[in-house]
């Protein structure tokens, strides 16, 4: 029966949003306009970081993947979410079910060590400030980054390898404006015990590890400030951090509302939901670009090359 059932679904309905055709409307001018600032901050930022040599540095290189990070993170889920409101019929097929998870679970494990690695830059440059040119050597950020991608996927492949082999039945509705992990295993009539234990076994570790990396890179990072005699050395070093710090505390801070509090399909749960997806992506530049004085110039500088009202 399940082989049979299996063979008949070829898609599923995503019925995450309101579906009122006026709220509806409403929501494709306000994502479509998030997505449109999430495209353009992201690639100003990428752009800036390029081509300004002020800014050839650790922090910065792996601040341009973050950037790179947010731009695929917000294109895998927006672009099919505005065409759903759109849409009378709110489907995804089975396989493009799959990679979206794909990409999300790869995109989001990688932010996740990228934001962790930036915690450890910001750690060597005010604890060890004069080994941070050694311990953050250009080769090492180059590893870094690629050790941050090779997890996410690592994480990624194993999930959704298992993921493909499961049988889907007569329920085919995700309450959702995207398709997730744990939503695909409320749909399968097989046995999904191995997926979830697969899935605990493979996110927990990584979001545990990566978050006390940064707790405790922060803990040093705090004392190391707090012993600076000088108030313009403390203000100074606090400066260096404070963006990054205010990026993870958005990251963290969404994630856990959308993942740790309990699934009631209410309308403060769908707003958790798109604070994580899709408003955290168009935040990131929006923090560096307005915190960091570096970032400013910078973008000053490169703007007013191409446009001759930023000179």
């Amino acid at each position: 029966m399940a082989l049979r059932n299996h063979s008949t679904i070829t898609e599923f309905i995503l019925l995450g949003l309101p579906a009122d055709p006026k709220i509806q409307a409403l929501l494709f001018v306000l994502f479509l306009g998030i997505y449109l600032l999430t495209m353009m901050g992201n690639l100003i930022m990428l752009l800036v970081i390029r081509t300004d040599s002020h800014l050839h540095t650790p922090m910065y290189f792996f601040l341009s993947h973050l950037s790179f990070i947010d731009l695929c993170f917000s294109s895998v889920i927006v672009p099919k979410m505005l065409k759903n409101l759109l849409s009378q019929k709110k489907t995804i097929s089975v396989k493009g079910c799959l990679a979206q998870i794909f990409f999300v679970l790869t995109i989001g494990g990688t932010e996740d060590c990228i934001l962790s690695v930036m915690a450890y830059d910001r750690y060597a440059a005010i604890c060890h400030p004069l080994l941070y040119g050694q311990v953050m050597s250009k080769q090492r950020c180059v590893q870094l980054v690629r050790g941050s991608w090779s997890l996410g996927f690592l994480d990624t492949f194993i999930n959704v390898l298992l993921a493909m082999k499961m049988d889907f039945c007569d329920t085919y509705i995700i309450p959702h404006y995207s398709c997730e992990l744990p939503s695909i295993f409320l749909l399968s009539c097989s046995d999904v015990s191995t997926n979830f234990l697969v899935m605990l076994c493979s996110t927990i570790p990584h979001g545990l590890v990566t978050f006390l990396s940064i707790f405790f890179s922060y803990i040093h990072i705090i004392f190391t400030i707090l012993s600076i005699t000088s108030t313009s050395g403390r203000n100074k070093a606090f400066s260096t951090c404070s963006s990054h710090l205010t990026a993870v505390i958005f990251f963290y801070g969404s994630a856990f509302l959308r993942y740790f509090i309990p699934a009631s399909g209410s309308p403060l749960e769908l707003i958790f939901s798109v604070q994580y997806g899709v408003i955290t992506p168009m935040l990131n530049p929006l923090i560096y670009s307005l915190k960091n004085k570096e970032v400013k110039a910078a973008v000053k500088r490169t703007l007013g090359k191409y446009l001759p009202c930023f000179q």
